[in-house]
Order: C-alpha cells, then sequence, then structure tokens
C-alpha cells in the first residue's frame, strides 16, 4: 500500500476522531469517578488528594494540545491542500 496525500488525510482523521473519543471518556470519567480515581492514584503513588486534581487537569490539557498540534492541524492543511 502506498501513502499518499489522501490515505494520510484519512489516517489523520480518523486519529484524530479517536483521540478526541478518548479524551472525551478521561475527561468524562475523571469528573465523574473523581473520589474513586483520586483514591485509588494517592494510595498508589503516596501523592495528596490536592495536588492529583492539578494533575488530572495538566494531563487533560496536554492530551488535548498534543491532539490539536499532532492530529487536527496537520489534517485541517492536508484537507486544504486537496
Amino acid at each position: 500500500m502506498m501513502l499518499t496525500l489522501e490515505t494520510l488525510t484519512e489516517l489523520l482523521g480518523w486519529s484524530s476522531l479517536i483521540n478526541i473519543a478518548i479524551l472525551l471518556l478521561s475527561t468524562l470519567g475523571v469528573i465523574a469517578m473523581r473520589e474513586v480515581i483520586t483514591g485509588m492514584h494517592s494510595k498508589l503513588f503516596g501523592l495528596d488528594e490536592k495536588d492529583l486534581g492539578r494533575a488530572y487537569f495538566q494531563y487533560l490539557a496536554h492530551y488535548k494540545i498534543a491532539i490539536i498540534v499532532l492530529n487536527i492541524t496537520p489534517y485541517i492543511a492536508l484537507k486544504i491542500m486537496a
């Protein structure tokens, strides 16, 4: 199989969709099960529960930025080129 612009565009489109779904599920999981997740991670890693809230926010923010930079922006650029 040869990698063409159409194939790469489709790959980035699906990758974006999958990563956005993972981001949404992660966000909903942190919101809906915050106490359970915080308690588990606090015991596993010996961290304060207040610090974990900030860590979850930073994780979600970094993941969102990575999706935008590595998936969505190249996808849009390829769509414009086509």
